[in-house]
């Protein structure tokens, strides 16, 4: 019997997908919950073989964190993370993570559960769609510090609050937002957080 630990943030999508899983003579769902850090706590408890992680995720854990997470405290659990559209980004994180698989929402329930089989075996997946986004993933030219500013400006916060929050000073903030802009090739911040959104990288 495979344990498998559900994290959907959405409960019709969380219990639906439940409900097909159980109709699978050898897949038993240990939890079903709705956050990351629901997913983390759960894991630690029910000890399952996969974990299957939606990446868009409310909270401060997404789905990727919570796999990088969950493999730290039981290494013994697999991962596979469920996304509703593949962003390089989103996959490069996932590839960089370590996660055992990466599929579309939109692939049918006999891939979804082969999957889960799949990489409980210690295999991986990944969904054909993405194949070749695979391939043409570019790395993030933003440094930790720079992803730190953007998505301080993401929050919506101004030079001299994201300078208070990262104890750096106001002209260094407006510097690194220069630098970001320029790596970025954005029009302005705005269009620099949009990009590295897009991608993932923050």
């Amino acid at each position: 019997m495979i344990r498998v630990l559900l994290a959907e943030d959405q409960a019709v999508i969380r219990g639906a997908l439940a409900a097909l899983l159980e109709l699978e003579p050898d897949l038993e769902i240990v939890a079903a919950v709705e956050s990351g850090a629901a997913a983390v706590a759960s894991a630690a408890v029910e000890l399952p073989d996969v974990a299957v992680l939606d990446i868009d995720m409310p909270g401060e854990l997404d789905g990727l964190e919570a796999a990088a997470r969950i493999r730290d405290r039981v290494p013994s659990c697999r991962t596979l993370m469920l996304t509703g559209h593949g962003k390089p980004g989103h996959l490069k994180r996932a590839l960089t993570a370590q996660v055992g698989g990466f599929l579309l929402k939109t692939a049918p329930p006999e891939e979804l559960t082969a999957a889960i089989r799949e990489v409980a075996a210690g295999g991986r997946v990944l969904d054909p769609s993405l194949a070749v986004t695979a391939w043409d993933l570019a790395d993030n030219p933003l440094t930790p510090r720079e992803a730190d500013v953007l998505r301080l400006v993401a929050e919506g916060a101004d030079a001299p609050d994201i300078a208070a929050r990262l104890h750096l000073t106001a002209g260094t903030v407006r510097n690194y937002l220069t630098a970001i802009v320029v790596k970025l090739n954005a029009r302005n911040r705005t269009d620099a957080v949009r990009i590295a959104t897009e991608a993932g990288w923050i």
